[in-house]
């Protein structure tokens, strides 16, 4: 028995002989029988070697995820639920967070609102206290009159001062004017009220 003709119609007879048997052309006409040499293979009979993974890469997207075959309908109905469980979770836990921020920002609107106010009261005490502004000038030129007095004696001892510190003994004379026109003497005692007036007048 003649065994089945190849993908170019070569057939394989009892002997071993190989030839593409005779055949009718369209036209009725008859093609003659042709013997195949020892050996030779014709191209549609090689076969072409198939790289699996290439095979896989090049139908990517094409077909269900690999390794996907085996699982039953109830694996897939499994999987399918356990990926919609995930998926409200993670938008719970979104809403939540937004929900968070939101509140986070009332809070800190009501804060900056609430700070507001008091801020501008607070400047607003400062600006109609002229006693207290006068108070914290007092302060300031006592402080430094305390310490350019200091630096001063320490110059007369014979210590070394730096450039900064003499500019400071310099200033004393003017820091002391600065006393008179609040109403202190030079130690930064309030003026009796008779000097005040002598002052005044010496200076007018």
């Amino acid at each position: 028995m003649a065994a089945q003709p190849t993908a170019s119609g070569i057939v394989t007879d009892e002997a071993g002989e190989r030839h593409i048997p005779e055949s009718r052309r369209a036209d009725g006409s008859t093609r003659k029988a042709i013997k195949i040499r020892p050996g030779y293979r014709p191209p549609e009979d090689v076969e072409v070697y198939k790289n699996r993974t290439a095979e896989t890469f090049r139908n990517r997207g094409k077909g269900p995820v690999p390794g996907a075959e085996g699982l039953t309908k109830d694996d897939n109905k499994a999987a399918a639920s356990q990926s919609s469980a995930a998926a409200n979770k993670n938008a719970k836990r979104r809403e939540a967070r937004k929900k968070a921020k939101a509140a986070e920002d009332e809070q800190g609107e009501a804060a900056a609102a609430a700070a507001a106010p008091n801020a501008k009261e607070a400047k607003e005490e400062e600006e109609a206290d002229p006693e207290a502004e006068k108070e914290k000038k007092l302060r300031t030129l006592k402080k430094k009159l305390r310490q350019a007095k200091e630096l001063k004696e320490k110059k007369e001892t014979g210590g070394a001062l730096l450039p900064e510190q003499i500019a400071k003994v310099i200033k004393i004379n003017e820091l002391i004017r600065e006393l008179d026109a609040l109403g202190f003497d030079a130690e930064g005692e309030p003026k009796a009220e008779g000097a005040a007036a002598e002052t005044t007048t010496a200076s007018s």
